[in-house]
């Protein structure tokens, strides 16, 4: 369970941070709004949050709206160092080519949906925003989800956001059955009907 819910959390909002040659530390940071979400993350790793979360606030340097969030970072390890140097080859966060192999379990899927996913109510489709990925890295995570869900995406470029993954109705559907018993109830809205 934990590294299904890790791989969900490298995918989606979950950072990184290298700490020496060799070990990192995971942060994980949420909306004011997802405090409960950011608790139950760190509660499925206790040897690796031991603090409590911090509540924080950022001025946006332009639109100066104030952003309210949660931060909560992990200890130290090399195992998290191992993932790094996966995710973070060149000290930037990639979908790394061996995605397939890793996200196997729809507990990473429904983690990755719950960080990055968005249900349009009007359409009834759903996305996976991917930020500022290659399209060839996008192209890995629409393979990986087609082959070990059976659920078909299609890569779109946003430009200045990014790629996104689009799943149409029929798509959408098949990844609410896929993921629908794991998503948390405070993301009941990500599949509105």
């Amino acid at each position: 369970m934990q590294k299904a819910i890790l791989v969900g959390t490298l995918l989606g909002d979950g950072f990184l941070q290298k700490t020496g040659v060799r070990n990192a530390r995971l942060r994980l940071e949420h909306g004011h709004a997802q405090k409960e979400y950011l608790l139950w993350k760190a509660t499925h790793f206790p040897k690796l949050f031991q603090g409590k979360a911090t509540y924080l606030e950022r001025v946006h340097p332009i639109s100066k709206k104030i952003y309210k969030y949660w931060r909560q970072q992990s200890s130290t390890t090399p195992e998290l160092g191992r993932w790094r140097t996966l995710f973070y080859p060149d000290g930037k966060k990639h979908i790394p080519e061996t995605l397939s192999e890793i996200l196997t379990d729809p507990l990473s899927l429904a983690v990755w949906y719950m960080d990055d996913g968005y249900f349009d109510a009007r359409s009834k489709n759903s996305y996976f925003y991917l930020g500022r990925v290659t399209e060839h890295e996008a192209e890995i995570a629409k393979a990986a989800i087609k082959k070990n869900f059976g659920i078909s995406g299609t890569v779109y470029d946003k430009k200045k956001k990014g790629y996104t993954l689009f799943f149409p109705v029929q798509a959408t559907v098949a990844l609410r059955d896929c993921i629908h018993s794991f998503v948390l109830p405070l993301f009941d809205y990500k599949f509105a009907e």
